[in-house]
């Protein structure tokens, strides 16, 4: 029911998962974050209309909207598959028509993780599980290396993390864990649940 009550109130469609598999070992499948995993996670975790989100692995932009919506916080979706690019262009189109009055800029870039040229507004991450470890560690150094140059602070979220993912961010990078969000239910799945890391100020200016 929150599927379609969600898609409905942000005049979007989202529904569906990816059928088949991609060529790539390195790309995972598509799939939404579930409307009522994303409740969760914001009734413990706030945006700004300051932040800008990027969503590796958009798919037809279900975040993106959520977000803008929520907080008016400006959101890039990041979508390698060019039906899924063109469908959230799509679905922008039908937001943008129902909420001309919100604040923050909604856009999508169809290109692969490692190849988005992360911004200096870019500041908080999304994984949903995108990709392989090594696709993951290029676009850390990404984010790292645009750090460098805009000193910020950066935040990443995941849903459903991987042990893999977590190994590395704690073991060879500066990013520390923030917050640890439980999904009801999820003592029977230890995985459903939201990480966020975060490279704090202390960690930039020493």
């Amino acid at each position: 029911m929150k599927e379609q009550y969600y898609d409905a109130l942000l005049n979007i469609k989202t529904g569906g998962n990816q059928k088949g598999f991609n060529q790539s070992i390195h790309y995972h499948r598509y799939e939404s974050t579930p409307y009522s995993a994303l409740e969760t996670l914001f009734q413990h975790y706030e945006m700004n209309s300051g932040d800008r989100l990027v969503d590796f692995g958009c798919g037809k932009g279900r975040l993106n909207f959520y977000c803008n919506y929520l907080f008016n916080a400006s959101a890039v979706g990041v979508e390698m598959n060019k039906n899924y690019y063109r469908e959230a262009l799509e679905n922008l189109d039908s937001y943008l028509k129902k909420n001309k009055n919100g604040r923050g800029e909604v856009s999508f870039q169809c290109c692969l993780a490692e190849e988005y040229k992360i911004d200096p507004p870019d500041n908080r991450f999304y994984f949903f599980n995108p990709f392989s470890i090594q696709i993951f560690m290029k676009v850390v150094n990404n984010i790292l290396l645009s750090v460098e140059e805009y000193p910020r602070e950066i935040e990443l979220i995941f849903y459903y993390p991987s042990e893999d993912y977590i190994y590395f961010l704690e073991n060879q990078t500066v990013f520390e864990l923030k917050e640890e969000i439980l999904l009801t239910g999820s003592v029977h799945n230890p995985h459903d649940r939201f990480l966020i890391y975060r490279y704090s100020a202390d960690s930039i200016t020493s």
